[in-house]
Formats: structure tokens, C-alpha cells, sequence
């Protein structure tokens, strides 16, 4: 009788030798509620727990030829490959975070209306909550809107870490839009 072990490593070289569809098939119904519990409690998130078994096993399929059982378990091989795919996973997501933030947050000085901020009282009054703000913050939102800065070039500037100039404008951005709420709703 064979081990679970070594069922698992038999159906992962039949994968990797054979293209054995039956083989991936015991893999994935042994793998796949073990990385979706994984993927739960990384991403408390059921699409993203689904979407990391999908990866981890189209990894499985497609890189089976590097799994040599004598250097070691199938599983140990299989939840190497999940750990990779739930790290590309969090830098893609932490990415993608990143990216959408200045699209999300641009709004808030930005009317629907471009010609509204056109005005000179308009802008007196941006300039005027914006002068409110602590002068790190103040220093970074005028850089990045008004004098039309990447965020990686103010934090060059201003000598400090890109991740503290994304910090800054987020602070800066939520006090205007407090600032601004009551009058520009």
C-alpha cells in the first residue's frame, strides 16, 4: 500500500513526465482546499484565496519538471510554489495599491468641472486651506499638484523615502478634503 506521501509525489512526476491529466487532478483535490484555507487567512479574502489556488496550481502544471523527489516532499515542493505565488500576489495587490492612490485621491482637488479651479477665488481658497496644513505635508502637495513634481522626484527633494512623501499627500489630502467638505460637497 502507498503512502499519501509517495502517491503525491508519484502523481507530481506523472505530471511533470507525462502530462498525466489524472495525476493533477489527485494534486488539485488533495492541494486545493489546503492553499484556499492558506489564502483565506493571507488575504482574508475568498476571490484572492481562490485566485492563489488557481496560480499556485497553473505553477504546479507548468513547472512539474522541476520537482525531483529525492531533493525532498511534494508537498514541501507544492506549498514552496503557493508561498511564491501568495507573495507575488501581496506585491501585486500592494502595487496596484500604490497606483490607484493618487487616481483615487486626485478628486478631492479636482472638481468635475475642470474650469471650476480656473478661478482665482477658487484657487485663493485651495491655496488658503492648503497654507493650514503642517509644512511636510504643505511642502509635498504643493510640489506634487501645483508645481507638477512626480512623487518619486519630491521625494528626491525633499531627501526623504518615497513611502514618506505617499504617506505625507495621503494625510494632506484627507485634511483638505475635511477642509473643503463642507464647501465643495
Amino acid at each position: 500500500m502507498m503512502s499519501s506521501t509517495e502517491h503525491l509525489s508519484d502523481a507530481l512526476v506523472k505530471v511533470a513526465v507525462e502530462r498525466d491529466k489524472a495525476a493533477f487532478a489527485s494534486l488539485f483535490k488533495y492541494f486545493a482546499p489546503k492553499i484556499k484555507r492558506f489564502g483565506l487567512k493571507q488575504f482574508n479574502n475568498e476571490a484572492s484565496a481562490m485566485e492563489l489556488v488557481q496560480d499556485t496550481m497553473t505553477a504546479v502544471w507548468r513547472k512539474a519538471h522541476l520537482y525531483h523527489p529525492e531533493k525532498g516532499a511534494a508537498t514541501t515542493w507544492v506549498y514552496t510554489v503557493m508561498r511564491n505565488a501568495s507573495f507575488d500576489a501581496l506585491r501585486k495587490m500592494r502595487s496596484n495599491k500604490e497606483d490607484n492612490l493618487s487616481e483615487d485621491i486626485w478628486p478631492t482637488l479636482q472638481s468635475p468641472e475642470p474650469a471650476e479651479f480656473d478661478d482665482h477665488l477658487e484657487t485663493q481658497l485651495l491655496l488658503k486651506h492648503v497654507d493650514k496644513l503642517p509644512l511636510a505635508q504643505r511642502e509635498v502637495v504643493k510640489g506634487i499638484y501645483f508645481q507638477e513634481l512626480s512623487q518619486e522626484q519630491m521625494a528626491q527633494q525633499l531627501g526623504v523615502p518615497l513611502g514618506t512623501v505617499k504617506s505625507r499627500l495621503r494625510l494632506a489630502l484627507a485634511k483638505l478634503r475635511t477642509f473643503l467638505g463642507a464647501e465643495h460637497d
